[in-house]
């Protein structure tokens, strides 16, 4: 790999409200060589998040903080190119890791894991079939405690977690309603996924009329991706023994200050309400399960989606930005590295 450079994104500078392309720096190294037990992989794929955001605040949280001048990392796909003694994996497989914003690394088998193609595209293990869908599943399933034929609302629904929540409730007979930002959005939400109504939230000019609109009968289940102003509408909205997952408040990410909590949260004792926040990374004993339906709804087409893809390793700091301005139509991907490098 003597002729080959490695690129990657390092943290220039931590940023105020929404990110800066130029808090961010494209840097380059040399392809690094795998020790023993090790593999040289090369990604293809990798991921932006919401919660990117907030490891970029120097505070402490469920994970550290990035620090500046380091390379970010994130849920990547990749495929290995080099094995050195190393009995896991060997040259061609495929594996998800947490070392994206950077085009090649060396790892031991920790941290990586191998992935079948057959299931779906590679890409997929970044949104469906990955963290993003597992996060859906969790939070509806366990956190949620979903029960067939019930109410469910989902914010965000045409986003990489929200339009799988959408599809797994309408999988258990729900009835099933999600917002979404543009009304191609919400177009996609009951054509394409099949849900049974969709809330232009930019559009609304009251949303807690708008939800009580779709919700004559109330919402049992109350998928949270945004909060805010979705928050003080769903609370107004649900049944009682609701149980709302938080799964994140994408509307608080950038603030500069700390916006008001909702001003009607004692609904939630009159209504015996459970509010639930949740990590994905303590329901990882899920994704066995979690795979097998994703499969059989994949095979029995009961399971789309739809994937935002950038090209070059450089376009990362522009793919993350976009997701606070919603340039997203599902789950937002960078491509950056060649089908097969081997």
């Amino acid at each position: 790999m003597s002729n080959q450079k490695n690129r990657e994104i390092r943290l220039k500078r931590r940023p105020v409200g929404v990110p800066k392309t130029d808090d961010f720096e494209l840097a380059e190294t040399e392809v690094p060589t795998p020790g023993h037990g090790q593999v040289l992989v090369r990604n293809i794929f990798m991921s932006v998040d919401p919660y990117m955001r907030g490891r970029m605040v120097d505070r402490r949280s469920y994970v550290p903080p990035f620090q500046i001048g380091e390379v970010l990392s994130g849920g990547a796909i990749g495929q290995v190119v080099a094995s050195n003694n190393n009995k896991e994996f060997k040259a061609g497989d495929y594996v998800s890791n947490g070392l994206g914003w950077r085009e090649w690394f060396v790892s031991p088998s920790q941290g990586l894991q191998k992935l079948d193609p057959k299931i779906g595209p590679i890409q997929s293990y970044l949104g469906a079939l990955g963290m993003p869908g597992l996060t859906a599943y969790a939070g509806l399933l366990r956190i949620g405690e979903l029960k067939n034929g019930e109410r469910v609302f989902v914010s965000a629904a045409s986003g990489a977690v929200g339009s799988i929540a959408v599809q797994i409730a309408k999988n258990k007979g729900c009835y099933v309603v999600g917002s979404a930002g543009s009304d191609e959005k919400c177009k996609f939400l009951t054509e394409e996924l099949g849900i049974d109504g969709a809330i232009n939230y930019r559009k609304a000019k009251d949303l807690t009329t708008a939800v009580r609109e779709a919700f004559h009968e109330g919402i049992d289940v109350y998928f949270e991706n945004v909060g805010g102003e979705h928050l003080v509408a769903a609370l107004n909205n649900m049944r009682v023994n609701g149980r709302i997952p938080l799964c994140g408040m994408i509307d608080q990410y950038n603030a500069t200050e700390l916006p008001a909590g909702p001003g009607n949260l004692a609904m939630a004792i009159g209504m015996s309400l459970t509010l639930r926040g949740y990590i994905v990374s303590n329901h990882y004993d899920m994704m066995p399960k979690f795979l097998e339906d994703m499969a059989k709804w994949i095979k029995e087409g009961k399971m789309k989606w739809r994937e935002t893809i950038l090209e070059g390793i450089e376009k990362a700091p522009e793919a993350f930005i976009g997701l606070f301005r919603g340039d997203n139509f599902g789950k937002m991907l960078v491509k950056i590295g060649p089908d097969s490098a081997v």
